[in-house]
């Protein structure tokens, strides 16, 4: 028997949690594929630029995450070998939060997807869509588990693809994998304990082959993630004799730059080194007629050295959502989608496109053996510093649309909202964890 929605999420991380509480908060019947149980680490630079804790209040979850994150993001600095060149980083003028925070995605995700459930989504978690196929005016999806011969399938008018960039769903018209390739640009993440960096930093570090950055998160905990080139990886651990990708990371890091060296010195690494990539930055297929919409770093990304994963994810949501909203009837009746998919790219073009290009500049310029000859310049000013974070979106404002007022509305009117327990409470009635049924 096939369960009916009125729209089917795959992937429930930033971009997929939030479509779900916009929608679902806008009395949408909304069902979240995905495949992995919460809370999970996720390779990410976990900052959360200050234009969007306004979005946060909104989906419902800003006094939670407002509670858990890291120290407000004030400054920032260039680490490249044994130099570094510090600057102010911009505010949000007029915000009562005007600077990011950092929270780790084990527990931002978790609070969205948490939050899409108290608004009435039904969860598929741990499920894997295996299957779309898009007929009669409906997309359906067959689902399977990791248990043997155990599957489900659900339809919906609406498909919205938010599973990430590193798998492709499985449809005819798939946006598909490129080969690999010297150039490409794998991504690694470690977090430590007792760590030396000064709380309100945001180091972006600079070394032949990638870069990366650090910030302090939740619990005081140091988080750094990085891209690296796929044959500077290989001769790393060439170099390393073999040791695992993680620990030759690490080890090219401290020799790359002192500002890690510092920041280490006497620190515990919390768990393991995870890897994800390669990624693949620029802007994907926004829509297609078996795939649905894409949204997060299905639709597409920028470098990550700007920061700004989670930030296009959630904005890039709040676009689509304010889309499908205007044209809710027609379709959920089943009418071509056709026409909101180019608004709704119009929209994230004008919201990314200048982004992409900056983040493409600069992990360049990051990259290359000659990045130290830009520091003396970076002495002699470093509001240039400054002036790439602001031309990176920084404090560029998030619209929220109607869809982001109704979610609000939709928080006000929850009796989950006083109290991060109370909410909860509530999931662990609501959720639908079909894997531990």
């Amino acid at each position: 028997m096939t369960a009916r929605y009125d729209a089917i999420v795959i992937g429930g991380g930033v971009a997929g949690a939030t479509a779900s509480i916009l929608l679902a908060g806008a009395g949408w019947s909304v069902a979240v594929v995905e495949k992995r149980a919460f809370p999970r680490r996720k390779v990410c630079g976990e900052c959360v630029a200050a234009p969007n804790l306004p979005l946060l209040d909104a989906l419902g979850v800003g006094a939670e995450f407002a509670a858990l994150a890291g120290p407000p993001l004030e400054r920032v600095a260039l680490y490249a070998g044994e130099d570094e060149v510090h600057a102010t980083l911009p505010r949000l003028r007029g915000a009562r939060s005007p600077w990011g925070r950092a929270l780790g995605r084990e527990r931002l995700d978790t609070l969205l997807l948490e939050r899409a459930v108290a608004l009435g989504a039904a969860v598929w978690q741990p499920w894997t869509v295996v299957d779309v196929v898009r007929r009669d005016g409906a997309h359906a999806c067959s689902l399977a588990t990791n248990r043997a011969g155990e599957s489900a399938a659900i339809a919906a008018p609406v498909l919205i693809d938010a599973h990430g960039s590193w798998e492709p769903v499985p449809t005819a018209d798939t946006r598909a994998r490129t080969p690999s390739r010297a150039s490409d640009l794998l991504a690694f993440k470690a977090s430590f304990a007792r760590a030396n960096l000064e709380p309100g930093l945001l180091p972006v570090l600079a070394f032949d082959g990638g870069y990366g950055g650090m910030v302090i998160g939740d619990g005081g905990a140091l988080t750094i993630a990085c891209c690296i080139r796929r044959d500077r990886l290989r001769a790393t651990r060439a170099a390393a004799r073999g040791a695992p990708a993680g620990l030759a990371i690490e080890a090219l890091l401290e020799r790359s730059c002192r500002g890690v060296r510092r920041a280490l010195e006497g620190a515990e690494r919390i768990g393991a080194w995870l890897s994800a990539g390669p990624i693949r930055p620029g802007r994907r297929a926004l829509w297609t007629e078996r795939g649905g919409f894409a949204v997060g770093n299905a639709a597409g990304e920028a470098h990550p050295i700007l920061g700004e994963g989670i930030s296009m994810a959630m904005q890039g949501a709040f676009l689509l959502c304010a889309r499908l909203e205007e044209r809710r009837a027609e379709l959920l009746a089943g009418a071509p989608q056709d026409d909101v998919a180019r608004r709704y790219a119009r929209d994230w073009r004008r919201a990314f496109g200048t982004r992409i290009r900056w983040a493409a500049l600069l992990a360049a310029l990051a990259m290359r053996p000659g990045a130290r000859a830009l520091l003396p310049a970076l002495r002699g000013c470093p509001m240039l510093l400054t002036g790439a974070a602001v031309v990176g979106g920084k404090v560029r404002r998030a619209r929220i649309g109607a869809a982001g007022e109704r979610a609000s509305g939709a928080r006000e009117r929850a009796d989950e909202r006083d109290t991060h327990a109370k909410v909860a409470a509530g999931n662990a009635a609501a959720l639908r964890w079909r894997g531990n049924s």
